[in-house]
């Protein structure tokens, strides 16, 4: 029996908003959409936020016994700096102003944003697909929408007819916003022109002689909205409806409502069954923002090089404080509470690390399968990871009162305590615990020493077999060796 099939999991439906029960639509797969980077710069700590969150979502879904593909996009195109669209792809944007190619922005960020990824141990998507990769589907999207009457060409760009499409579905259900007081409260705008109402967004915007990037469709040379990609692509691989998709807040409106408007004028079917948003990340109590200063990047956390914080942080430290907030709410990054996560997070971790000291008894004075019950229990309420870890922490009191001798516990309960606290704290929260990691970095390291100290030696003593024998060795587990005047160093590959 799979996990799922006890434990009942509850998700807030930004669509309804209310908690829901989870039904996927196939009763063991599940299918979850989260919109990825625009990759024009440094992937900032709010990003990195709501791409932990769904981490943290993708893991327990995992956990739970369920098969998920897990499809997060990357936006390589067609991201108009203004949502009238207006201004420039950002992209080309910022390729012409250091006047390089467009996709070398793309690669130098998108290289960035993997490592930062990697750092902070997110799984990797099932499929990471990219806007530049899928102009094909996007062009058979729009024609779609075309054919159905929900789309008009103007002057070689293709708009949404949002006013056409509200005839007959809801245009702002999930954002909750109503088109009558949308079109009242809009002002006439410059460069409007092309469309019929304000309120159009662009499907495909004609490539004016200078854009670099452009592709050739039947209404001419040109580019994606940023809002098609996100239809075209989730519907791609994850089929016309699927379970979840998730974001950050910020993209409820007019991101989110585009795709549900895209996808129901294309299929006439509602595409998603669950809508989830992360929420905002400040710094020091105010938003973060490159332009006024206020703002941090997370190799700035690691490294210790900022103006905010005393001192520098691991990437678990900085998950770990990150996940000591509901996903749903607002979390304000200090040094203070960055400070403190670290102290939460060592005792979590030397709790862990004492379990193989704990001696059993006859019967256990703690109810284990209870505790347990309860940190699924806090899982189950719509992921909610800070109740998880006060759950957590009662295991660590659990763990110290029998490390004292002041409370008992049975073999099997310990081994019950001991799944359950690595479950959680490794698999689903996905936190490292990197005090082990150095030590065994700190071994692996003495032990290379030794082996170039035995290699010196036998070169010293003109044993040349030996020595290659050695350095091959140490190549061949991907160590390798390299000689040079103030002595031989080494790499890991």
């Amino acid at each position: 029996m799979h996990l799922y099939q006890e434990q009942t999991l509850k998700i807030y439906n930004s669509l309804s908003g209310e908690k829901e029960l989870f039904k996927p639509i196939h009763t063991s797969n599940v299918g979850m959409y989260v919109c990825g980077p625009t990759v024009y710069s440094n992937v900032h700590l709010g990003n990195c936020r709501t791409f932990i969150s769904f981490d943290l979502v993708f893991r327990y879904l995992k956990h739970l016994g369920y098969k998920v593909r897990y499809v997060r996009n990357i936006t390589d195109v067609g991201h108009i700096e203004d949502d009238a669209d207006e201004g420039e792809d950002k992209i080309a944007k910022k390729a012409r102003l250091e006047k390089v190619e467009p996709m070398e922005i793309v690669q130098q960020y998108s290289v960035d944003f993997h490592q930062i990824m990697e750092l902070f141990n997110t799984l990797p998507p099932s499929i990471e697909p990219t806007a530049t990769g899928h102009i094909i589907e996007q062009i058979e999207t729009i024609k779609g929408i075309l054919d159905n009457g929900y789309a008009y060409v103007s002057e070689g760009s293709v708009y949404f007819d949002v006013v056409k499409f509200n005839e007959k579905h809801n245009y702002g259900k999930l954002s909750g916003r109503n088109i009558e007081d949308m079109i009242a409260n809009t002002r006439d705008l410059s460069g409007q022109s092309e469309k019929r109402n304000p309120q159009d967004f662009a499907l495909w915007k004609k490539a004016e002689p200078q854009h670099i990037m452009r592709w050739p469709s039947p209404w001419g040379d040109g580019f994606p909205g940023w809002h098609l990609e996100c239809t075209s692509m989730s519907t791609k691989y994850l089929g016309n409806q699927f379970d979840i998709h998730g974001g950050g807040m910020d993209l409820k409106f007019p991101h989110h409502e585009c795709e549900i408007a895209q996808n129901e004028a294309c299929t006439g079917q509602t595409p998603v069954n669950y809508w989830m948003h992360a929420n905002m990340l400040t710094l020091n109590g105010k938003k973060m923002s490159k332009s006024t200063g206020n703002n941090i990047l997370p190799r700035e956390i690691f490294s210790g090089n900022n103006s905010v914080l005393s001192k520098a942080f691991t990437p678990s430290v900085a998950r770990f404080f990150i996940l000591q907030a509901h996903y749903r709410s607002i979390l304000d990054f200090s040094n203070d509470a960055i400070l403190a996560a670290e102290k939460g997070f060592n005792r979590l971790m030397e709790a862990i690390d004492s379990l193989p000291a704990v001696k059993t008894s006859g019967t256990s004075s703690v109810d284990i399968n209870g505790w347990r019950q309860q940190c699924y229990d806090a899982m189950n309420d719509d992921f909610n990871s800070p109740i998880l870890i006060a759950q957590l922490f009662e295991g660590v009191r659990y763990i110290n009162l029998l490390k004292d001798g002041k409370e008992t516990i049975t073999t099997a309960d310990l081994d019950l305590l001991t799944k359950t606290m690595n479950g959680f704290v490794f698999d689903v929260l996905g936190l490292k615990n990197e005090a082990e990691t150095n030590t065994t970095n700190d071994r692996l390291e003495g032990v290379v020493n030794m082996l170039i100290g035995m290699r010196n030696e036998a070169r010293a003593n003109k044993d040349f077999a030996l020595s290659d024998q050695i350095r091959d060795r140490l190549k061949d587990i991907g160590i390798e060796l390299k000689d040079t005047k103030e002595g031989t160093t080494f790499s890991i590959a």
